[in-house]
C-alpha cells in the first residue's frame, strides 16, 4: 500500500527540520537561540533560583534596620587671612592636590577620636549595641565611625561634602556637624601653632642679634678712641661724607646690576613651562602671573570637558582656542620681559661704571690722604649700622607675627550644616529587590548552564547521530497516549506514520517484515511506541500482528484490555497452537499475540529454535510483524529477538538516560548481529524545547479536509534535490 499525501508532506517537513537544525550548528546567527533552548528547557531551575534569591533579598532588606543620612557642605580654603593687614599675599593657583589631601585628612583616625570624645560616641554606642549598655571601646567606636561616614568633593569647586550614616537620625546630623566643627578648629590650631613657632625662634633669633649691635657698639668705641675721633672739621666732614655717599652708591649700582643681571640670566636659561612659573616670582610681574593663572585655570577646566566630552566637542575646541590665545599672550609677554630686563641691566650697568670712576677719581684726590687714618672706624660704623638694622627688623618681623595671631582665619566654612533627615537612606527598598531579580535571573541561568553541562543524556537529534551514529527515524512528542485509546483521527498517529515511511527507507524500500523495538532502560516508552506504530501500519491497510515477548513485565495486553492467560509462552511451549494464542483486535488488520504466563524456570526460552520458527511462521502470515521486548542491558531476551527480525528500533527517552546506556545497547545489538535501522527519539517536551519545533510543526499543520499546511519556504528547500533525510 502506497503511503498517504500527508504523510509524505509530512516526511519533507521533517526532512527540512533535520537539515535546518544540522545547518545551524555552522550558523553564527543561530548560536543565541541554542543559549535560549537551555534557559527556556531548565525555566523552571531559573525561576525557582530566581524567587528564592529575591525571597531572600526582600527578607533581608526588611530585615535590615532604617538608617539615616545627614550631609554638611563646607568650603574649604587654603590658608589665608581674613584681613590681609600686610598686603604681601600672592597671587594662590590652583592646586589639584589640595582637596583630596583635605579629603583624607577628614577621615584620620586624630579627627575621628576627637569626634569620639566630644559627642561621647562610646557611651552612645554603647547602650544601642551592647546588651549591658556598657561603653564601646574606643577602637571599636573608631571603626564604626569610620564605617559609617562618606566624604565627597562637589565637582570643580572647593565644596566638600561630609555624610555620616546612623540608626539615630539626629546622632547622624550631630556626628556630621561635630565633624565640620573639630575639622575647622584643627585647621586653625594647626596655623596658630605654626606662627608661635615662629615668634619664639624670632624672639631667640633677636637675643643673639642684640648681643651682636652690643659688641659691634663697643668694637666702634674702642677703634675712635684708638683714632682719636672726637670732633670733625667741617672740610673734612664734608670729603668724608662725599666718600661714603659715593661707596654707598657704588655698592648699591652694583647689587642692583648684579641682581638685574641674575634675573636676567635665570630667564634666559630657562624654557617653556619653567619659563611660565618663574617669571611670576623673579619679576613680580603681576600682568603675567594674572595671564598665567589664567592659562592655568583654563588648561584645568579643558582637562575636566575632556573626561565627558570628545576633542571635536564645540565647547572643548573652544577652550583650546582659549588656551592656544594665552599661551601666544604668555610668550609674548616672556619676550617682551627679557627685552626690558636686557634694557635695566644695561642702563644700570653704565649707572655703575659711571659711579665706579667717579669714586676712583675721589679716591686718588688729596682728601683720600687723610681718611686713610679714619677707614677702621668707617667700618666699625658701618656695621653697627647693619646689625641694628638686621635687630630692627627682626623685632618688626615679631610684631608681624604677633599680629597675624590675631587676625581671624577662616579656612573652613559651613555652609550647609547637616540636618536630621526625614526618609531612611537605606536599606533602598526598590533597588535591593531589582538587584535581587538580576541576580536570581543571572544565577539560575548559571545554574541551567551548569546543569546542562553536566546532563549527559540524549537531548537533540545531533546527539544521536554524533554518539551512536544512527539516524533518526521519528520524534515523538510528549505525553502521548496509546492511539487506540484517541481514535483513528488523531493528529498524534502523524509521528507514527513518519516513523514507518522512515523505517521503509530505511530498510531499502521493502515494506513489511519481522522488527523489535527496543530500549536501553526502564521506562523509555518503547511499548507505547511498538503500540502505536503497529496501530499505524494497520490503520494504512497493513496486516499488522503485535507480539508482546516481554515475559517479565509484559503491558501490551493492558493497552488492549485483553487477557494475558494464554500467549507466547504457550506456543514455544506447545501447550497451545498459533491460531488459538492470536486474537485480533478491535482495530482492523491489527491482531495481537499476548505473552502468556512463563514459570520462572523457563525463563530461556526466547532462545529456542521454536523461536526461530514462530519468527518465520508469523512473517508469513502478516505484513509486520511486531516484537515487544524487555530492555536491553540486563536480559538477554532483547538480544535473542535482535538477532532473529529484520530490523531493530531503538528507543531512546528525551533526558532520561545518559547517552552511555543507549551506546552499549546499540553495541549489545551489534554484537549479535541484529540490524539497527535507527532510533526514536520519545517523549519530547515540544512546548519547552523550541529546538524540536520544525517536527511538531509538521504533525498539527493540517486542514480539516486532510490536507496539510505546508509552508513554502520549507517546500522551497526540499525541491532542490540537496536535503535527503538520511
Amino acid at each position: 500500500m502506497e503511503t498517504s499525501e500527508a504523510t509524505r508532506a509530512s516526511l519533507v517537513i521533517l526532512g527540512c527540520g533535520v537539515k535546518f537544525m544540522a545547518d545551524s550548528q555552522q550558523d553564527t546567527a543561530l548560536h543565541f537561540l541554542d543559549y535560549w533552548r537551555v534557559i527556556k528547557s531548565r525555566k523552571e531551575i531559573v525561576m525557582a533560583v530566581t524567587l528564592l534569591i529575591v525571597i531572600t533579598g526582600v527578607a533581608v532588606t526588611f530585615m535590615q534596620p532604617k538608617k539615616y543620612s545627614s550631609t554638611v557642605r563646607i568650603l574649604v580654603r587654603e590658608d589665608s587671612m581674613d584681613v590681609d593687614v600686610f598686603e604681601r599675599q600672592m597671587i594662590q593657583g590652583y592646586n589639584p592636590f589640595f582637596l583630596r589631601t583635605q579629603e583624607r585628612i577628614l577621615k584620620s583616625t586624630p579627627l575621628l577620636y576627637a569626634v569620639i570624645d566630644n559627642l561621647n560616641l562610646q557611651a552612645v554606642w554603647g547602650q544601642q549595641y551592647n546588651d549591658d549598655k556598657s561603653p564601646i571601646t574606643k577602637e571599636d567606636a573608631l571603626a564604626t565611625l569610620s564605617s559609617s561616614i562618606k566624604i565627597e568633593q562637589d565637582r570643580d569647586t572647593s565644596l566638600i561634602n561630609i555624610s555620616v550614616t546612623q540608626e539615630d537620625r539626629e546622632l547622624a546630623a550631630r556626628i556630621a556637624n561635630e565633624m565640620a566643627a573639630v575639622y575647622r578648629e584643627q585647621r586653625l590650631d594647626v596655623k596658630r601653632s605654626e606662627l608661635r613657632r615662629a615668634i619664639e625662634v624670632l624672639d631667640n633669633e633677636v637675643q643673639k642679634q642684640q648681643e651682636k649691635v652690643d659688641q659691634a657698639e663697643s668694637e666702634l668705641e674702642r677703634i675712635r678712641q684708638e683714632v682719636g675721633v672726637s670732633f670733625l672739621g667741617q672740610g673734612f666732614r664734608a670729603d668724608k661724607v662725599r666718600l661714603q655717599q659715593l661707596e654707598a652708591d657704588r655698592i648699591a649700582s652694583r647689587v642692583d646690576m648684579l641682581v638685574r643681571k641674575a634675573r636676567l640670566n635665570q630667564l634666559e636659561s630657562l624654557e617653556g613651562t619653567e619659563l611660565m612659573n618663574a617669571s611670576s616670582y623673579v619679576v613680580m610681574d603681576q600682568s603675567i602671573a594674572s595671564i598665567r593663572q589664567q592659562l592655568i585655570d583654563t588648561e584645568v577646566a579643558l582637562k575636566l570637558m575632556l573626561e565627558n566630552m570628545g576633542v571635536n566637542h564645540p565647547d572643548v575646541k573652544r577652550l583650546q582656542a582659549g588656551v592656544d590665545e594665552l599661551k601666544k599672550k604668555l610668550n609674548e609677554s616672556l619676550v617682551g620681559l627679557k627685552i626690558g630686563l636686557n634694557a635695566d641691566y644695561e642702563v644700570a650697568k653704565a649707572k655703575f661704571d659711571a659711579l665706579e670712576a667717579e669714586l676712583q677719581a675721589a679716591k686718588h684726590s688729596d682728601i683720600e690722604d687723610e681718611k686713610k687714618k679714619f677707614l677702621p672706624f668707617d667700618r666699625a660704623e658701618r656695621n653697627v649700622i647693619i646689625q641694628r638694622d638686621i635687630l630692627n627688623a627682626l623685632r618688626a618681623r615679631i610684631t608681624q607675627q604677633g599680629i597675624e595671631v590675631e587676625v581671624p582665619r577662616t579656612p573652613v566654612e559651613v555652609v550647609e550644616p547637616a540636618e536630621p533627615a526625614n526618609k531612611p537612606s537605606s536599606p533602598l527598598v526598590m533597588l535591593n529587590i531589582l538587584l535581587s531579580i538580576f541576580l536570581g535571573f543571572g544565577a539560575g541561568i548559571g545554574l541551567a548552564y551548569f546543569i546542562e553541562y553536566l546532563d549527559t543524556s540524549v537531548r537533540t537529534v545531533d546527539d544521536v547521530e554524533q554518539f551512536l551514529g544512527l539516524p533518526v527515524l521519528g520524534v515523538i512528542p510528549q505525553k502521548i497516549r496509546p492511539l487506540i485509546h484517541e481514535g483513528p483521527e488523531s493528529p498524534h498517529g502523524e509521528p507514527y506514520r513518519v516513523l514507518r515511511t522512515n523505517m521503509q527507507f530505511s530498510n531499502k524500500g521493502i515494506h513489511g517484515g519481522a522488527f523489535a523495538v527496543i530500549s536501553g532502560g526502564v521506562g523509555e516508552g518503547k511499548s507505547t511506541t511498538l503500540f502505536n506504530l503497529a496501530y499505524t501500519c494497520a490503520q494504512l491497510g497493513y496486516k499488522t500482528i503485535v507480539v508482546d515477548s516481554d515475559l517479565r513485565r509484559p503491558v501490551q495486553h493492558s493497552i488492549l484490555s485483553m487477557s494475558n492467560r494464554i500467549g507466547l509462552t504457550n506456543v514455544l511451549m506447545k501447550d497451545s497452537t498459533l491460531e488459538e494464542c492470536v486474537k485480533p483486535t478491535i482495530v482492523p488488520n491489527l491482531s495481537f499475540l499476548p505473552s502468556g504466563r512463563l514459570p520462572r524456570s523457563m525463563m530461556g526460552i526466547i532462545d529456542s529454535q521454536r523461536m526461530r520458527e514462530l519468527v518465520k511462521d508469523l512473517k508469513s502470515r502478516y505484513d509486520y510483524v511486531f516484537f515487544d521486548s524487555p530492555p536491553i542491558i540486563g536480559i538477554t531476551d532483547a538480544s535473542i529477538l535482535a538477532s532473529e527480525v529484520d530490523g531493530v528500533l531503538l528507543v531512546v527517552q528525551y533526558r532520561k538516560y545518559p547517552r552511555v546506556i543507549s551506546s552499549r545497547a546499540k553495541r549489545m545489538v551489534e554484537n549479535v548481529g541484529g540490524k539497527l535501522l535507527g532510533v526514536v527519539l520519545n517523549n519530547i517536551n515540544i512546548m519547552r524545547d523550541d529546538y524540536y519545533y520544525y517536527y511538531h510543526a509538521s504533525y498539527t499543520q493540517y486542514n480539516p479536509d486532510g490536507q496539510e499546511k505546508v509552508p513554502a519556504k520549507t517546500i522551497a528547500a526540499s525541491a532542490d534535490g540537496k536535503d535527503s533525510l538520511f
